[in-house]
């Protein structure tokens, strides 16, 4: 189990189950984000919990975070990268600005945040696991989802050959893959019973998933319980990735 556990983006909703799976599980959390005013708020009330400022999108913000938390003698053998965005348009109708956004907040930021974290575990020749957040889009063609699915897309070739580069270092990486979640990112998707019930026939499973759900898969590939995988893509999906019921 990974003792000091780095979660980039620690306001999102599935971060926030994520640590509180943590903290349970008696693992310290560095809970980093670009707001500590948000972060004081979810958990400066919880013991075991170290807040940290990072500019997720800005190298030299999450080099210097890292840098800081070696200096204090922290050793992080777990990082969990939870920044993310979702934009559902064709892309005919997508900017030259939205395009610069998706690819930075999901891509770019888990490219920096990850290679802090595999710096510093290779630097204490300590091992460690390691896992990002893709979606269901990836594995099969989603109409208007080419820029999110190219992001994330990007995050999977990122972890598997990070993963491959690494394995002989005892660095695991990972990724889960949800499909649609129940939280405030997704919540225009979501806003009437309606589109909830719309959205939950779209997975053969019928549903949408919990941020719980997504959280506890992560937890679990950041322990030992999972130590014989790397270079994984976990979908969290409802079966949307990779099976088709037949149609009643």
């Amino acid at each position: 189990m990974s003792k000091c556990v780095f979660v980039m983006g620690a306001n999102s909703a599935i971060a926030q189950e994520l640590v509180q799976l943590c903290v349970s599980a008696g693992q310290e959390v560095i809970a980093a984000g670009r707001d500590t005013a948000v972060l004081e708020a979810l958990y400066g009330h919880i013991a075991g919990v170290n807040i940290v400022e990072v500019q997720a999108c800005e190298s030299e913000s999450v080099n210097a975070a890292f840098d800081e938390l070696a200096a204090q003698g922290k050793q992080i053998d777990g990082y969990a990268h939870c920044v993310g965005s979702i934009l559902v348009a064709p892309l005919t109708k997508t900017s030259d600005a939205q395009i610069d956004s998706v690819l930075q907040v999901n891509l770019i930021s888990a490219m920096y945040g990850l290679r802090a974290f595999l710096k510093q575990a290779k630097t204490n020749a300590q091992g460690g696991s390691a896992v990002l957040v893709s979606t269901c889009a990836t594995g099969i063609g989603v109409p208007n989802h080419e820029a999110i699915a190219a992001a994330k897309g990007g995050i999977e070739g990122l972890a598997k050959s990070a993963a491959a580069t690494h394995a002989s270092d005892n660095i695991r990486i990972n990724v889960v893959a949800p499909g649609l979640t129940d939280s405030p990112i997704a919540s225009a998707f979501l806003k009437s019973d309606v589109m909830r019930a719309a959205s939950a026939k779209q997975y053969p499973l019928h549903g949408v998933n919990t941020p719980l759900e997504v959280a506890q898969s992560m937890h679990w590939l950041l322990s030992e319980s999972s130590n014989r995988m790397t270079g994984a893509v976990l979908n969290i999906d409802g079966g949307f990735r990779n099976i088709r019921p037949l149609v009643k």
